[in-house]
């Protein structure tokens, strides 16, 4: 994460002996689950690359709120293209400034007709992917109300695979658990679905009983969890840090995943664009997730004038206005980090003697606790290798598609 986030805000660590079970969840991705996917909409789907995503509404997929909690041209035409993509305006009743209201979607959109013409089809498929960018990977504290932002992906249907999804919702979701840090915001939202199967995998304590099946998308092992079914021990908290390394998730999950384009944005020091919100993917700070011997972090890069900025800021272009940071993601292959695999991923000597000395270590107000826990660094740390920072290793790109827009 960024450094800085919370500078200047009340921190909703101040507060936690105040909500020892907090409920500070948005729950509109429920409203997905009551729309019918329909077959002639899945091709678009695949073809999108949302169609994995969607296989989660198979059956609702439970918060545990207290676990999760811890852009368009100026004008009158949007309407007009609105129009022009879904065959109609819905009445004015539904509309709000720029938003559509979910109920009007769902009514309008929620049966095919069985002699439906492959145009009206690509119409639902555009309003299920509307709902679905909205409720599940970019659900904001609305709950209720889709963004025509979306218009430009919706007029270009066939080009929606050729978008980094995953990044947008990273640096979305980067955003909406920097905000909810704010004692003053009451809700997080996000890809709630995502973090949580995140939570389970990473921290094996917190995982509810049963969690043993595996199959794609790997979210989907979870679907039967419930908050009343409880989760394992929290005595302890041991880090996963690779937990999709075993060969029985390299046997289920989609092979395109692991082709080398994608491995190598793991590995990028770039931007994360969401629209207006602009996250730093500091991946050189988590490299036990990669693999390898935590080295030495540099400065965290300090982004905090764009902490004000939102995914509806203005009417800008944000291409333009955000150049610089589009720069970096275009010349994300610059910034791939070299990575040196190791049996034991845990953090260096020499990280863990910084660490001691600079982070802090529990939440108290000031020096009203001591912390209990020892400040030597383990001798096992000594053979884990050297914290020397990794290069990074320009490499050829695989063309990604870009190409100049034109209205």
């Amino acid at each position: 994460m960024n450094g800085g986030c919370t500078d200047g805000v009340a921190h909703i660590a101040g507060t936690i002996d105040e909500e020892m079970q907090p409920t500070r969840c948005v729950y509109s991705v429920r409203r997905q689950q009551n729309m019918p996917l329909h077959d002639r909409i899945i091709p678009y789907l695949e073809r999108a690359g949302l169609y994995h995503l969607v296989r989660l509404n198979a059956h609702w997929f439970w918060l545990d709120e207290p676990l999760t909690s811890t852009c368009t041209s100026r004008g009158p035409d949007r309407w007009e293209w609105f129009k022009d993509l879904f065959g109609e305006l819905p009445p004015p009743d539904k509309r709000k400034l720029y938003t559509v209201h979910l109920t009007w979607f769902h009514e309008r959109f929620r049966v095919l007709p069985a002699d439906a013409s492959e145009e009206t089809v690509r119409i639902y498929a555009r309003a299920y992917i509307m709902m679905l960018q909205s409720t599940q990977l970019f659900m904001d504290k609305s709950a209720n109300r889709v963004h025509l932002r979306w218009l430009p992906f919706m007029a270009r249907l066939y080009d929606m695979g050729s978008y980094s999804w995953g990044i947008a919702a990273l640096a979305w979701l980067y955003r909406c658990m920097c905000r909810v840090a704010n004692r003053n915001v009451t809700n997080l939202a996000g890809p709630l679905q995502l973090l949580q199967s995140w939570i389970f995998w990473r921290f094996s304590t917190l995982r509810p009983q049963c969690f043993d099946a595996f199959s794609f998308p790997l979210a989907s092992r979870t679907m039967d969890y419930s908050v009343s079914s409880g989760i394992g021990s929290t005595n302890t908290s041991i880090i996963v840090w690779e937990p999709y390394g075993s060969l029985d998730i390299l046997a289920v999950i989609h092979s395109k995943i692991l082709i080398e384009e994608h491995i190598r944005l793991w590995r990028a020091v770039t931007s994360l664009i969401y629209f207006a919100v602009i996250k730093w993917h500091q991946v050189d700070r988590v490299f036990p997730q990669l693999g390898s011997v935590q080295h030495m972090p540099e400065p965290a890069l300090n982004i905090e004038y764009l902490h004000s900025k939102d995914d509806m800021d203005g009417d800008r272009w944000f291409s333009t206005y955000y150049r610089t940071w589009h720069q970096h993601w275009d010349e994300r292959v610059c910034s791939v980090l070299s990575v040196q695999r190791v049996a034991d991923p845990s953090p260096s000597a020499e990280y863990l003697d910084w660490w001691h000395r600079v982070a802090h270590r529990i939440l108290s107000p000031g020096i009203a606790f001591a912390d209990p826990r020892p400040t030597q660094v383990l001798d096992d740390a000594i053979l884990r290798g050297s914290s020397q920072a990794p290069t990074r290793v320009p490499i050829s790109d695989i063309p990604d598609n870009r190409r100049v827009e034109q209205r």
